[in-house]
């Protein structure tokens, strides 16, 4: 089982191959380092290898990175067409990083921020934004990508030792809003000067999802894939049974309050413990675009959805709402289910929500 860990904005934990040299792997943390990964020092590459069923072998590379375990799984019949697979997976992850990256200048993120447009901007970042539009509509605006200079606000104050003013608050929600954001695919433009895009949860589970379609591509049918906290998975773990994924307990207990199985699809989890701008823990990561403030009455939501943009869009805007009312959105869309853990420990799932039965 791998636990979830809820997404968090300003970092996130990516895996490698055993076989790589120094140098590759030099290369590799520093395009991750960019993005605002932290590095750790002297990082050990698990890979192990076992057989499972008949004739097959489930190939698992591992890494400790930004304190969680990182893993992609695949079960093949031999290890080479796993490693030249995950080989492809990773080539795929270091180009789609290049492109969404905030914290490296010369992206296309990263250009778009600065500048407040971005003319024919790479195609990748089109589809990631128009999803997020998307979401945007679905959610009655819950969803919102144009919340950037309010997080960056909090973490301002943060390093300094305090919180806001509900005036700097009241400042930036005016910089807020994907209304004023126009995308064709010939350019993407803010229409008030300082507006900035958080793309950091979406355009990971982006790249989970486009790593997804890599392994399909080598004809690859039962793999799980886990990227901090989001998760893709197909087929089965090797022994014809589904893969099983825990959910993490919000209040860092040993104990996971519920497990699932699955043989297709995505989960992720948004919860409110991994990021906080004050140490009475009122003030987190997930903050509303209508108030600047973040809210108390959910402690996680984890969703399942066929992919996991769809996943983490749909975690975050339910962890948005109120609970009761999340689990009624969660309820009127086909393919996705969500389980919702509140702050007096209250848990509501939807109707199709299935957990795993106990060994």
């Amino acid at each position: 089982s791998l636990p979830i860990t809820s997404e968090r904005p300003d970092a996130g934990p990516w895996w490698g191959r055993s076989m790589q040299n120094a140098s590759e792997h030099n290369r590799r943390f520093a395009a991750l380092a960019a993005m605002g990964f932290e590095r750790v020092e002297a990082p050990q590459i698990e890979r192990q290898a076992e057989p499972v069923g008949r004739r097959r072998v489930r190939v698992t590379h591992r890494l400790p990175a930004m304190g969680t375990e990182v893993a992609i799984s695949v079960v093949v019949r031999s290890p080479g067409q796993a490693d030249e697979a995950i080989g492809r997976v990773l080539e795929e992850m270091d180009r789609l990083i290049a492109i969404f990256s905030h914290y490296e200048s010369g992206t296309a993120a990263t250009e778009l921020n600065h500048q407040g447009r971005l003319d024919r901007p790479p195609p990748e970042l089109t589809r990631v934004v128009e999803d997020a539009l998307s979401y945007h509509r679905l959610t009655r605006g819950g969803f919102d990508i144009t919340v950037a200079p309010v997080v960056e606000l909090f973490r301002e104050r943060r390093s300094s030792g305090g919180l806001p003013a509900a005036a700097e608050v009241r400042e930036a929600l005016e910089l807020v809003g994907s209304g004023q954001l126009q995308l064709s695919d010939r350019r993407i433009r803010f229409t008030r000067q300082g507006m900035r895009l958080t793309l950091d949860g979406i355009a990971k589970c982006y790249i989970v999802d486009s790593m997804a379609r890599v392994l399909e591509s080598h004809r690859i049918r039962h793999y799980l894939l886990e990227a901090g906290g989001d998760i893709r998975v197909r087929g089965s773990r090797g022994d014809r049974q589904p893969w099983r994924v825990a959910v993490r307990d919000p209040d860092g207990g040993p104990d996971f309050p519920d497990q699932i199985e699955l043989s297709g699809g995505a989960v992720a989890t948004s919860g409110s413990y991994e990021e906080f701008y004050d140490p009475e823990r009122e003030h987190h990561h997930i903050i509303s675009a209508d108030s600047g403030a973040s809210p108390q009455q959910t402690k996680s939501v984890t969703v399942i959805a066929p992919e996991a943009l769809a996943a983490d869009a749909l975690a975050t805007s339910v962890f948005l709402m109120e609970p009761s009312a999340g689990l009624a959105f969660l309820e009127t869309l086909r393919g996705c289910e969500g389980l919702i853990i509140g702050h007096n420990d209250t848990r509501m799932k939807t109707r199709g929500w299935h957990s795993a039965a106990v060994l």
